[in-house]
């Protein structure tokens, strides 16, 4: 019988305590969780993964990891950690934000951090003011805001961040940085170019979104980038079977999405599921990633076409 394989996803990889980075994990804590799977787990490129998961070859007790919100903490914190231990990786990049630039997440995350005093104020960003005076009242604030800006058109959202200061991010992706991971052996997969989900632009911006983020990414690395994460990703309402087909007829070979569970034989390869762990580490992995190997079928996930 062919086991499932649990995706892992991975976001941001911090120093400081991650409360105020939403699903972000310490440096720390990521590499007790690398130690422990590289113990325990076969570690496969996402790629040779989901071939034989459809081959139905997968070894015994096979992950994958995969990195969204990739950034240049990535190379000097999540790197030297899988590179100490022999893991390989995907790394999710949209290829709009390869100028240096914070993404719109990491510059209201850095804000909120960041902002002095007791009361943030963004009425000029089309919000109001907000009680930032401890910790659990910056994560909500943080919380709020992404979900707020993340449910407008892009347009809109372009035009209130716009009015959102400008904040220390602690550093922006560059070419270079995409290079040094291809070179280290980290597979590069497509985020399309903007982070907007597939299913507020239209078709036509949709392919184009899809066929130049492809195109961008293999100019720099100058190999074949056939992984891609959907934006958002979560099933039928960022993303539809009509992009599934996009891809494909793209070069597209697997697309990932963030419907948490474990990718079986039969699961569509345009919208295969991950696993967060989130700060689980060494034996507190056993019991989530066993009943992942053990569910004998994948959650259906409707989408309309």
């Amino acid at each position: 019988m062919q086991l499932p394989l649990p995706i892992l996803l991975y976001r941001r990889i911090v120093t400081l305590p991650a409360l105020l980075h939403p699903g972000a994990l310490q440096v720390q804590h990521f590499e007790r969780q690398i130690r422990w799977l590289q113990q325990w787990c076969r570690l496969l490129p996402v790629s040779v993964a989901v071939r034989q998961l459809q081959e139905r070859t997968l070894p015994a007790r096979a992950i994958a990891l995969t990195f969204e919100d990739v950034c240049a903490d990535h190379l000097h914190l999540a790197l030297p950690v899988l590179q100490r231990h022999g893991v390989p990786a995907a790394f999710f990049v949209s290829s709009g934000l390869l100028d240096g630039q914070p993404s719109w997440r990491d510059n209201i995350i850095a804000l909120v951090r960041q902002a002095a005093g007791p009361r943030l104020c963004l009425a000029r960003a089309g919000f109001g003011s907000f009680d930032i005076g401890c910790l659990r009242r910056r994560c909500a604030v943080i919380a709020l805001l992404l979900d707020a800006l993340s449910s407008l058109p892009a347009a809109e959202r372009r035009r209130r961040m716009a009015a959102v200061p400008q904040s220390d991010t602690g550093g922006g992706l560059h070419p270079d940085h995409l290079l040094a991971l291809h070179r280290a052996g980290m597979e590069i997969g497509a985020c399309a170019i903007s982070e907007h989900p597939l299913t507020r632009l239209s078709n036509a911006e949709a392919r184009a979104e899809i066929a130049t983020s492809r195109a961008q990414l293999e100019d720099i690395v100058q190999a074949p980038v056939t992984l891609f994460s959907y934006p958002n990703g979560m099933p039928g309402n960022d993303f539809e079977r009509r992009h599934g087909n996009m891809l494909r007829a793209a070069g597209f070979a697997a697309a990932v999405t963030t419907a948490q569970a474990a990718a079986h034989c039969g699961s569509d390869v345009f919208a295969l599921p991950r696993v967060t762990l989130g700060k689980r580490a060494g034996p507190g992995l056993c019991l989530p990633l066993t009943r992942h190997w053990l569910s004998c079928a994948g959650p259906a996930m409707p989408m309309a076409n």
